[in-house]
């Protein structure tokens, strides 16, 4: 087999000058003209890297998102990635620091996504066949819970043998995630009795008293031993100082192992009722994003990874994670799902966000190497 990683060296300048044009395409997942731009910039990328058409699936509160497909057949792999990013426009500016390159979103995701259009560069450059087609979706919403998006991507999942997602690898260690925790979101809502804290106080009903009750039952929650996690982030209620607190408000993350234990937490947390008689108690939300647990054809698709690592010189390894992506869902479908192929590097949701540009060509042929063994 033709020198891929040698391929993709020789070109790391041209890696990574398209990272820097996508990263300066900045795309804030909350403004569409922005998050558009950038996509339009990927759809000239992938044309004129790998000559493909893309078809853009049209959205009216969030980014377009866009679908490019190399190669054909029925028999399919689908790379998932996202474009959009947590950062506003300006915040942080693309520098390069000897082998450090910084900027928003270069992290998560946007170096996946250059190295695994690189990778099926390097294929197309060198003759390379694959056995199956190989679909991108390019989905604009995923830093903000993937909701007109899931859709799409689960649908193009089923049609999948396998999943591959190019979200960063594991700071520090390189490794990839075979695992990733489910997260759920909960608005729990309280309504007591106003009344004068002073003249009256015992004729309020409090629903911060109540507030403060709710997040400690919630807390108890938490199991370390089960990867069980509940985090009450946001707490508000009362709007006088002198007043009887009549409204409260908890917002909840919740992360989970298994399918198993987020039906379990999420039947707690939607069944809990007041302490207090007299408040009333509304409970919204449940589990977001399944748990991606370690199946076999997760294993499998791993097992291979190491092999294609192995031969370009480094050993690769596995960890689980508490955070979730969109390879999440494809799992919970059944559908054998490899996530962090992506960039090395650190600080995915930090100011010093960045990637490792030596690392770009050896990760691309990693994902080369991978998707011929499939």
């Amino acid at each position: 087999m033709a020198d891929i990683l040698s391929y993709l060296q020789e070109n790391q300048q041209h890696i990574l000058a398209d990272l820097e044009t996508v990263v300066k395409a900045e795309s804030p997942s909350n403004v569409k003209e922005q998050v558009d731009r950038c996509g339009t910039v990927l759809q000239s990328l992938f044309q004129s890297r790998l000559g493909v058409d893309d078809e853009v699936i049209p959205q009216t509160k969030t980014g377009n998102h866009l679908r490019f497909a190399y190669g054909e057949g029925d028999s399919q792999i689908l790379i998932t990635t996202h474009f959009d990013t947590v950062w506003d426009v300006g915040r942080l500016n693309y520098r390069v620091e000897g082998n450090k390159a910084y900027g928003p979103g270069i992290f998560d995701m946007k170096g996946g996504i250059i190295q695994s259009l690189w990778a099926l560069k390097a294929c197309r450059d060198l003759g390379i066949p694959l056995k199956h087609k190989v679909v991108f979706l390019c989905t604009s919403d995923e830093e903000i819970g993937s909701g007109t998006s899931r859709e799409l991507i689960e649908q193009e999942a089923l049609k999948s043998r396998a999943v591959l997602v190019p979200e960063p690898a594991v700071a520090e260690t390189g490794a990839l995630k075979t695992a990733r925790k489910g997260v759920g979101n909960f608005t729990i809502k309280l309504k007591g009795r106003a009344s004068h804290a002073g003249n009256h106080h015992e004729d309020g009903i409090s629903a911060v008293d109540e507030m403060a009750r709710q997040i400690l039952f919630l807390h108890s929650l938490t199991d370390y031993s089960k990867g069980t996690t509940l985090n009450v982030g946001i707490a508000h209620g009362g709007n006088r100082v002198n007043v009887v607190a009549e409204q409260a408000e908890l917002h909840v993350d919740l992360r989970v192992t298994s399918l198993a234990e987020a039906e379990r937490i999420s039947s707690l947390v939607t069944a809990a009722k007041p302490h207090r008689e007299g408040i009333i108690m509304t409970v919204e939300g449940g589990i977001e994003r399944p748990p991606m647990e370690r199946t076999e054809g997760t294993e499998r698709l791993f097992n291979l990874a190491q092999e294609a690592a192995k031969e370009l010189g480094f050993a690769l390894t596995e960890t689980a994670v508490g955070g979730g992506s969109d390879g999440n869902f494809t799992s919970a479908l059944g559908i054998p799902t490899l996530d962090g192929l992506g960039a090395v590097g650190d600080g995915p949701h930090a100011e010093y966000e960045h990637v490792l540009i030596d690392q770009l060509p050896v990760r691309a042929a990693l994902f080369a190497k991978l998707l011929t063994r499939l």
